[in-house]
């Protein structure tokens, strides 16, 4: 199963998509892929240790292209790197047996750096091995932006969960989100609501997205041991009475039935 979880900054995305990863190894094997810019993944799994993103790996960019990165505009480089290798190369075991692993893919660098696009070509041919190619549970945290998925990787996505709070803000996020992935051609798109505090959130979030036309998946509830996981760089399925982690454990239920 492949899960593309987007959504505005701030909505608590990233943890949702770390412990939703979390949770889905316990069954399955996962790989949970960091393709924001923040790059915030691994802490929301309490990995302390740093990740060379897959971006800043120049020797691997150079080896897999042809082409160096910040080479000169009009280099000629490989649009179709090989790239079959790496999500075992590249990942990091989250656990011992090995169920969850990480991949930080990183950013590109915009301005004043040159040609950029060879490192933006390999990380694009990356995700669509990964979702094209795998077997594995791949859950992909990525901005609202959605660049990392061209047409033929979002049609093999499975699912795309745009986490939301109830804010104006968020559902206007949320919409232009939505057109986006519909353009390009993803077929399930449904939202998770999270920090939701009281009815009147709840209310005024299912009327917007009814208006919108959005399946809402799952609904997570304001829960202040998440600021204490993250204060203490724990992951949040440490939390037992966890709120928050027992509203995600079954939003996984429903994922995993969207497939059958």
């Amino acid at each position: 199963m492949k899960i593309a979880i987007t959504g505005k900054g701030g909505v608590g995305k990233t943890t949702f998509s770390g412990t939703l990863a979390c949770i889905l190894s316990e069954k399955y094997k996962v790989y949970a892929i960091d393709a924001d810019p923040d790059m915030n993944l691994a802490s929301s799994l309490g990995i302390t240790e740093k990740i060379t993103p897959i971006s800043k790996m120049k020797e691997l960019i150079k080896e897999r292209t042809g082409a160096e990165q910040g080479s000169s505009f009009g280099e000629v480089f490989k649009i179709n790197p090989k790239t079959s290798d790496l999500p075992e190369k590249l990942s990091v075991n989250y656990d011992k047996n090995g169920n969850l692993k990480i991949m930080v893919m990183g950013t590109v660098e915009k301005g004043g750096t040159g040609c950029v696009c060879p490192a933006s070509v390999l990380l694009k041919a990356l995700i669509r091995n990964l979702i094209l190619k795998k077997d594995e549970v791949v859950i992909l945290d990525m901005e609202a932006g959605i660049e990392h998925l061209g047409r033929k990787t979002a049609e093999a996505v499975d699912v795309m969960i745009i986490v939301s709070e109830a804010s104006s803000k968020s559902m206007e996020t949320v919409e232009r989100i939505k057109k986006l992935a519909e353009e390009i051609g993803i077929k399930k798109i449904v939202c998770v609501l999270n920090k939701i505090s009281n009815e009147t959130e709840k209310s005024f979030a299912k009327e917007n997205l009814n208006r919108i036309g959005l399946e809402i998946l799952g609904c997570i509830p304001y829960d202040p041991e998440v600021s204490v996981a993250d204060m203490k760089r724990e992951p949040l399925v440490l939390y037992k009475n966890s709120k928050a982690k027992n509203a995600i454990k079954e939003i996984s239920e429903k994922i995993i039935n969207l497939k059958n």
